[in-house]
């Protein structure tokens, strides 16, 4: 059974023009966390919610977008170099396509868990090729909370990829916990 589709194309076009936006300039709302090795991470706190958004930014020269995209999508092979999953599983519920995921987190924290609906479109805009993973959380009564487990209700996530013109990839990923 083909799942339906979970967002829509307004969704995925927002997702593109991110590609063409600055990284947050200096001083603004937005603070540098990170910047190593071509990555910048740049986060941002919600006074109301009390969580942080995440921007990064940046490149791997070695690697084309399409492995990335497709590397993001095997949840079977993150279970084999994500060591912090403890469980990690795709069902259809209701026509959708859902994943569940629990993080192992050190001790005292407790574990969390993410239950969301993630979809990958490959588009061209502009005569170029853009690859665009969205997810976002999802509450199901089929996937309960689990003693322990701190749930994640709050899961957002776009990540979009080109081509850097050469053999490499260069994208842009926004994640609010």
């Amino acid at each position: 059974m083909e799942a339906q589709r979970s967002f829509s194309e307004e969704q995925f076009q927002a997702a593109c023009r991110e590609l063409s936006q600055p990284a947050p300039a200096a001083g603004g709302a937005w603070q540098l966390l990170v910047e190593t090795m071509g990555i910048c991470i740049y986060r941002l706190y919600d006074e109301q919610s009390g969580l942080y958004e995440y921007k990064i930014f940046g490149g791997l020269a070695d690697c084309p977008p399409e492995l990335l995209a497709d590397v993001y999508m095997d949840l079977d092979y993150r279970k084999q170099w994500d060591q912090y999953v403890k469980e990690l599983s795709e069902k259809i519920y209701d026509e959708k396509r859902i994943i569940y995921w629990e993080v192992k987190y050190p001790f005292p924290l407790s574990n969390r868990d993410y239950v969301y609906l993630r979809e990958r479109r490959d588009m061209e805009v502009d005569g170029q090729k853009i690859w665009v993973m969205l997810a976002k959380s999802v509450s199901l009564p089929q996937c309960p909370e689990k003693p322990g487990i701190i749930r994640v209700n709050s899961y957002v996530q776009s990540l979009v990829l080109e081509s850097d013109g050469k053999t490499g990839s260069k994208g842009k990923k926004y994640h609010l916990l």
